[in-house]
Parts: structure tokens; C-alpha cells; sequence
């Protein structure tokens, strides 16, 4: 089996040890290495306890793991909340100011090292490269693309602080945490979740992107504006979350394929806007970055709890559907395939994702972004009968969408129920005509869900379900367990709503035992597909203290 080890750095909220996490995984992915990294930060601007982990391997991992193999401790809060977690044969590098004696400590001399205090993150950057026998070239050629433009006159520093902690490792470390040899990255770039959705959205054709900051979904905008420019994107920071999705409802309106990002509390905000889209039958799609609530919660922590809220989230009835990405692919992915059911369907279309996998970075490979089409808003004026009819009653329930200024055709909606040329009206016999059209639009939408993924033994033991952020923590626990001789599998569903018991029920009933892996306490997935399928979960791993299942929670719950 390839050697895996679990990096994690401590310290507080402005000690740079995020800025050396992200350059020691670029540093890891450019060798050729693949990452999984795992962020937990406090809400303080400064101060607080921080940690960023990256476990790395040469094969392939897929979680977050809860052992330390080496702990970089830039404060003494961090050895004393962490040496616990350090593995047989794990070591924690301290200052030697610290005066820490421990018989898995080495003692650092950062200051002498660095020279001041601004430098120490840069030398532990270089202790580290070295324990884990990385080229210290490729360690200062991933600074040169982080630094030397933006900042120049900062080079010369850092990379004297990481060569002065290079050199003093090489001499006192050891080999023991080496990682074995890999040839080169094969092509493989490091994303985290937000990013990738923000690079879905914007090869889907994107043209439009609305946003209140909120933790953790904020990086999806920015992400895009930093290349808006480029791509002639509007980004749009709006005064509060109200004013963002009725934004984004209007530029979709308008033809501009529109997308808003938040979390929980600011989609609470958003929901008069949400059923506003579904009347309207307006393209939308909503990027709902979870955390733990109520109320404000654990705003920097990560949770699985908002499924219910975003499957009823809106007044009245219209379709919708729901995408829960478990990788980084399937953030890119699934937030392209979000982009275009919204626009065949006209309907709000929702992708749920939480802290931990936004703000988790892995090494993917590069997406072939030139084979794949953009969505193309509106119908051609040419296609359709006349006089034209906003919302038209059709056998789909999909009306023909012309776009205001693109043709000699009025465009009329109404918020109010309407009639097929979009006035409103008082007439319950066109009230009910509406209603049966919008809702005739869900069953185009459900004859395109995506069927779970089944992984492992034919006929298991034991089943794990799983959505969203969980896949591959469930999978390393499945793989665990087979290893120790168990019958097991995994039944991972990328998308919640809406669910087809001809896909999973078969499957469900022929495992002796089914355990749903979520990160709330309800069970809120195991509950929906109780209701569309009468099949009872009875087998429970719940998480909700803001920390990430990984898989060494999920078999000692099966313990």
C-alpha cells in the first residue's frame, strides 16, 4: 500500500499557517502527489485556534484523516490540543522556546532560523518540504507563482526563512516521514470545492453572479471575479442577500445565466426570492454553502443540515431539483449539470454543498473544457407559435422563453398567477391550468436524475448511504472493512431531489444491513427517502459537532 501522512498545522488566525498549508499542497501536487486538505478556523478576524491539514499520498485518497503524522505547532495551544492525535512514530516540531519535553517533539529554533518573528511560517514551510523529501527547487518555485509578482520584494526573504529550515531539517529530522518517489504531477491541478464550482458555473456559460459575503460560500464569487475580466462576467456584491437573489432573478430574466451563492442564514433571506423564480418560471441557480445552525451557529464549521430548508425553501408548490457534490469533479460537474436543467426547466436549481468540501483542496485532473457546450438562453424567435405566450400551457409543462429586446415579441410575467400571456389574473379555472404546468416540468426534471453510485459487494452485509461530503470518507471505511473480510458497500447520491425508488430500493432492500452516513442529527436524507420510497433507514452515523465524518468516525460507530 503507498504511504499516507497526515500533515496538520497550528497556530492562530494570523500566523500565515493557511499560506503555508496552500503552498506546502501546491508544492505537493506539482511533485506529483495527490492531497486531501481539511481547513477548521475560527470566527475572529485574529486569534482563535486554526488548524490546516493535508494528507498526502502518492495513490489515491478520498478523506480527511483524524491521526497526526506530523504536527507543526507554531503556538503552544497547538501541541497541547493535538500531541494526542500524533501516531506511533509521529513527531511534532515545536519552538524551542516553548521548552516542550516530549518524546515526540523535536525543538525548532525559529527565531534563529527566521530571523523575526514574520518569517517563521516560511520556516516551517521549509522543515516540512524536507521531512517529507520534496525538491526544495519545487518548494520556491511554487513561491515565485504566489509571490513574485504580487509581491517581489518579499522573495528574498521567504526564500532564505525556507532554505534556512530546509537545511536545518536535512540535518536534524531524519528520513522517517519521507514520502516515496512519484513522477512529476501528470497534469494535475489543485482545487478546492468553491473553486470548482465557480469554474463549472462559468463553463457553463455563467454571465451573471450575485452575492452577499458569507462564510463558507463567499470564495464561489470570488473565485469568479478573479476572472471576470477575462471572461466578460458581472459580479455584483449586493447589500444584503434580498437584494442578491432578486439580482440574479433579473439578469436571468433578462438572458444572462445568473448564479448566487450563500450559506444557511443568508438563503433564510432568500426564499420570497426563490418562489419568485418558480412563478415566474426564471432559470436560477443557487449554490447553498452549509453550516451548522440555528441562527448563526458555527459559522467556520461544517455541517449536513439544510436539506430539508432547501427542498421546501419558497411558498407555493413548483419543481426544483437538488445536486450534493461529493468530490471536487462532482462540484465542477454537478454545478454545470445545475446550470442546465434550470434552463430547460425553467426553475430554480439548487447546489448543496457544505464548509468542509468548499474549502478542501485535492489534486484533479485538468476538465477538458473545450468539449463541453455552454447553456444557450431563450428560445429562438423563429421556433415558436404565435402570438407568442410567456407561459404557454404545453404537453412538458415547459413554456417558450423569449428574452425581452431580443425579438419583436412582447414579454410579460407577473409574480401574481397569470394567465398563458403572463397578466395576472383572479381566474381559478387558469389558476389551476398554471399550477398543472408548472408541476408537469418535475417529471421532466426527475426522468433526468442521476442514479446513485453502488460500490462494492454484490450482495453486502452492510450498506452505507451517502450524500454529499461524506462519499469519501464512506468509501475509505467501506474499503477498511472488506480488508478485515466484511461483505460491504456504499450507495453515494450526488443528487437529493428528486429521488426515483426504482434507482435505490432494490438495492437497499437487499443489503441485511443499511446505515445512513449524514452530517445532522435528524437523519434528513434517511427520513426523504423514507418518504418517496417507505423504506426505513434504521441504521444511523450522525456527526453535528461542526468537524467533518471521516472515516475513522464512521467504523467506530459500526463498532
Amino acid at each position: 500500500m503507498e504511504k499516507v501522512l497526515n500533515i496538520l498545522i497550528g497556530g492562530e488566525a494570523g500566523q500565515g499557517l493557511a499560506t503555508v498549508g496552500k503552498l506546502l499542497s501546491r508544492t505537493l501536487v506539482r511533485c506529483g502527489y495527490r492531497i486531501v486538505v481539511t481547513q477548521s478556523y475560527q470566527s475572529r478576524i485574529r486569534g482563535g485556534h486554526n488548524t490546516f491539514a493535508v494528507r498526502v499520498s502518492a495513490g489515491e485518497i478520498e478523506a480527511p484523516s483524524e491521526r497526526v503524522d506530523l504536527l507543526i505547532a507554531l503556538n503552544r495551544e497547538s501541541f497541547d490540543l493535538h500531541s494526542g492525535e500524533l501516531a506511533e512514530g509521529g513527531v511534532a516540531l515545536t519552538a524551542l522556546k516553548f521548552s516542550i519535553e516530549h518524546e515526540k517533539c523535536l525543538q525548532v529554533p525559529y527565531e534563529k532560523l527566521a530571523g523575526d518573528d514574520s518569517h517563521i511560517n516560511t520556516v516551517a514551510l521549509g522543515l516540512t518540504a524536507a521531512i517529507l523529501g520534496l525538491d526544495i527547487e519545487a518548494v520556491k518555485s511554487v513561491l515565485e507563482v504566489s509571490f513574485e509578482k504580487k509581491h517581489p520584494e518579499m522573495m528574498e526573504e521567504n526564500v532564505r526563512s525556507i532554505t534556512m529550515g530546509y537545511n536545518w531539517a536535512d540535518e536534524n529530522a531524519g528520513d522517517a516521514h519521507r514520502l516515496a518517489a512519484v513522477d512529476g504531477s501528470n497534469g494535475r491541478v489543485m482545487l478546492s470545492g468553491n473553486e470548482a464550482i465557480a469554474l463549472g458555473s462559468v463553463s457553463a456559460g455563467v454571465r451573471f453572479c450575485s452575492f452577499y459575503p458569507m462564510t463558507p460560500s463567499t470564495s464561489v464569487p470570488l473565485t469568479i471575479i478573479g476572472i471576470a475580466e477575462r471572461m466578460g462576467l458581472v459580479i455584483e456584491q449586493a447589500e444584503d442577500e434580498i437584494a442578491a437573489v432578486n439580482m440574479a432573478i433579473g439578469a436571468s430574466f433578462a438572458g444572462a445565466p445568473s448564479l448566487v451563492a450563500t450559506s444557511g442564514g443568508g438563503f433564510a433571506l432568500m426564499v420570497e426570492g426563490i418562489s419568485l423564480a418558480g412563478m415566474t418560471e426564471t432559470p436560477l441557480v443557487a449554490v447553498i454553502a452549509q453550516r451548522p445552525g440555528p441562527a448563526t451557529g458555527l459559522p467556520t464549521r461544517t455541517e449536513q443540515a439544510d436539506l430539508g430548508f432547501v427542498l421546501h425553501a419558497g411558498h407555493g408548490e413548483f419543481p426544483r431539483a437538488i445536486f450534493a457534490p461529493g468530490s471536487i469533479e462532482e462540484c465542477f460537474h454537478l454545478t454545470r449539470r445545475a446550470f442546465d436543467l434550470a434552463e430547460r426547466f425553467q426553475s430554480p436549481v439548487f447546489v448543496l454543498t457544505d464548509q468542509f468540501l468548499a474549502d478542501s483542496f485535492r489534486a484533479v485532473e485538468p476538465f477538458d473544457v473545450e468539449n463541453l457546450d455552454a447553456v444557450t438562453p431563450g428560445t429562438d424567435p423563429d421556433d415558436i407559435e404565435t402570438p407568442y405566450l410567456r407561459h404557454r400551457i404545453t404537453d412538458s409543462g415547459v413554456s417558450p422563453r423569449l428574452l425581452p429586446g431580443r425579438s419583436k415579441h412582447l414579454v410579460v410575467t407577473d409574480s401574481d398567477e397569470h394567465t398563458e400571456d403572463g397578466h395576472l389574473t383572479e381566474d381559478l379555472g387558469e389558476r389551476i391550468l398554471q399550477v398543472e404546468k408548472r408541476l408537469r416540468k418535475g417529471y421532466g426534471i426527475r426522468d433526468e436524475t442521476l442514479a446513485p453510485e453502488l460500490e462494492g459487494d454484490d450482495e453486502p452485509e452492510l450498506l452505507f448511504v451517502s450524500w454529499g461530503s461524506t462519499k469519501g470518507s464512506v468509501r475509505e471505511a467501506s474499503a477498511s472493512l472488506r480488508l478485515d473480510g466484511m461483505a460491504v458497500a456504499s450507495l453515494h447520491f450526488p443528487q437529493v431531489w428528486p429521488l426515483v425508488p426504482e434507482s435505490f430500493l432494490p438495492v437497499l432492500e437487499k443489503a441485511k444491513r443499511v446505515i445512513a452516513v449524514e452530517g445532522n442529527a435528524f437523519g434528513q436524507f434517511a427520513g426523504l427517502l423514507r418518504l418517496v420510497s417507505g423504506f426505513e433507514i434504521t441504521g444511523r452515523i450522525s456527526r453535528y459537532d461542526g468537524l467533518p465524518i471521516t472515516p475513522e468516525y464512521i467504523l467506530r460507530k459500526v463498532e
